[in-house]
């Protein structure tokens, strides 16, 4: 997948299919747009997804800036999908300012040699957040692209948004998640050299260090899995500080791959959360942790996931 970043000054030589979005979460709802652009490829247009870099929410200071999916995040997803091109284009209080118009004659039609887009009917873009799927449709066929304007998908009778998935992650149903992003909830990172006390313990473990702008769902252990070299390993995952050994500490994500008895320091691994088991807590004792992680090992190594 071709990734064009940090530059407003590019040229896409191909004829493209686009989807345009900020995407966070990836979910079955923006599934839909890359299955229009990816359907495209058939007529000889390269599947492009244009998305904003850093979020809007960042740029214009919202209360709540944590993604679902971060940026690196989404590249892994996107190139596991199929795309063949991902534009990241800059968000600044210039670039937010362009009229809608000249973002689609200049941008869409110059720069990305876009013959199709997939608009979603709540899309926004250009000045003010006023340029819509409208606006394109309109100016489409003057500009040498055709749009097809997609309906929000909807799920148990509510329709699929990052704002649904979010509620979801931040409560800790990532049963729930997973039904509206059609993906088990997705921690991408490196591997980091911890205290050892796992292996100290008998349960030797990798850990990520997940960026501020990620969005957790509740401290606690959760039965998951781990992408690592191609490979998948069944796994259980504590997300939180580790109160009763380090107090005070970041944010981690610490792993126990089952059948894995490797040291990965610095190597990429994703650790896709499935379900809840319990929450957080400071043990008294660092044997009394010891008997807990039996108990959890034991019931993740019997788990398995819905289908």
């Amino acid at each position: 997948m071709e990734i064009i970043t940090g530059t407003t000054d590019f040229y896409l030589e191909k004829d493209t299919a686009a989807a345009i979005g900020k995407f966070d979460g990836v979910h079955i709802g923006h599934r839909r747009l890359l299955e229009e652009i990816q359907a495209c490829k058939k007529n000889g247009m390269a599947s492009c997804v244009f998305t904003f870099d850093p979020a809007p929410a960042v740029l214009f200071g919202s209360r709540d800036s944590r993604e679902l999916t971060t940026r690196e995040e989404k590249r892994i997803l996107f190139e596991r999908m199929g795309v063949d091109i991902l534009i990241e284009f800059p968000l600044t209080l210039e670039s937010a300012a362009m009229p809608p118009e000249m973002f689609a004659e200049e941008v869409l039609a110059k720069r990305m040699n876009v013959r199709f887009v997939a608009a979603g009917r709540d899309l926004s873009f250009g000045a003010g957040g006023k340029g819509n799927a409208e606006l394109l449709c309109r100016m489409g066929p003057e500009l040498g692209f055709a749009v097809k304007t997609i309906d929000k998908v909807c799920l148990d009778g509510r329709a699929v948004s990052s704002t649904l998935v979010r509620g979801r992650v931040e409560s800790g149903d990532l049963v729930g998640a997973e039904k509206l992003m059609g993906m088990p909830y997705l921690v991408a990172g490196t591997v980091t050299t911890g205290r050892k006390l796992g292996r100290t313990l008998g349960f030797p473990t990798v850990n990520i260090l997940p960026p501020g702008n990620k969005l957790l769902p509740p401290n606690g252990v959760y039965y998951s899995s781990v992408r690592h070299g191609g490979k998948v390993y069944r796994a259980i995952s504590n997300v939180g500080c580790k109160p009763t050994i380090a107090a005070g500490e970041a944010m981690s994500v610490e792993s126990f791959l089952y059948d894995f008895d490797r040291e990965i320091y610095g190597e990429e691994i994703q650790v896709s959360l499935h379900q809840f088991r319990r929450p957080e807590r400071r043990f008294e004792s660092v044997e009394a942790l010891k008997r807990q992680l039996e108990q959890d090992i034991a019931a993740g190594r019997e788990w398995r996931p819905f289908s």
